[in-house]
């Protein structure tokens, strides 16, 4: 529990300083007292839930941005330490180095396709876009009814609501990134 106060705490004071408030004036628009406010960013209270409800809603945020720890700023992944999907066949393999986040709303893959491979996909949800940047080797991409060939260092989005398929037609393996940005519901 000592932890979760430590969290509370530095969450408190990251969340006020970010809104511009002082503990004067956040605890004017919660209704919870400035000492009790001081105790708590300091680590030394244990806040009831209705406690923290009162100081979410003056700070105009999600209960979990005052109870869970921060995301940290940078994350790196190492592509040794991610399983890959794969196709049926072993040709094509994803990585997927960040996973769909509903705070952002998309997924990154780094992909792999053997010459002569190829991978057929069905139609995404509504507005939902793909985005590809080769890396090496080439790669033909069907999407929308036209199809388009795309060496290193080539991008392209494109809606992908249609089928759309990836072909390596070339002699050596296609690596390549996938963004897929998904529409925002709320």
């Amino acid at each position: 529990m000592r932890q979760l106060g430590r969290v509370i705490g530095e969450n408190l004071k990251r969340l006020r300083s970010d809104s511009g408030l002082s503990l004067d004036a956040l605890a004017k628009v919660s209704g919870v007292s400035k000492s009790r406010l001081g105790q708590i960013e300091r680590g030394e209270a244990n806040p009831s839930i209705t406690t923290l409800w009162q100081i979410a809603n003056a700070l105009k945020v999600e209960f979990s941005a005052l109870v869970t720890s921060p995301r940290a700023e940078s994350v790196v992944v190492r592509l040794a330490d991610v399983e890959p999907v794969t196709s049926d066949d072993g040709k094509y393999r994803a990585f997927p180095v960040f996973p769909f986040d509903p705070a952002l709303g998309f997924e990154v893959f780094v992909s792999e396709l053997e010459p002569g491979g190829s991978l057929g996909a069905e139609p995404h949800a509504g507005a939902t876009q793909e985005t590809v940047v080769v890396v090496s080797g080439s790669l033909t991409l069907h999407a929308g009814g036209e199809e388009h060939r795309l060496g290193p260092g080539d991008a392209m989005r494109f809606k992908a609501d249609t089928s759309h398929e990836y072909r390596n037609t070339g002699d050596r393996p296609a690596v390549f990134n996938i963004v897929i940005a998904y529409p925002r519901t709320s």
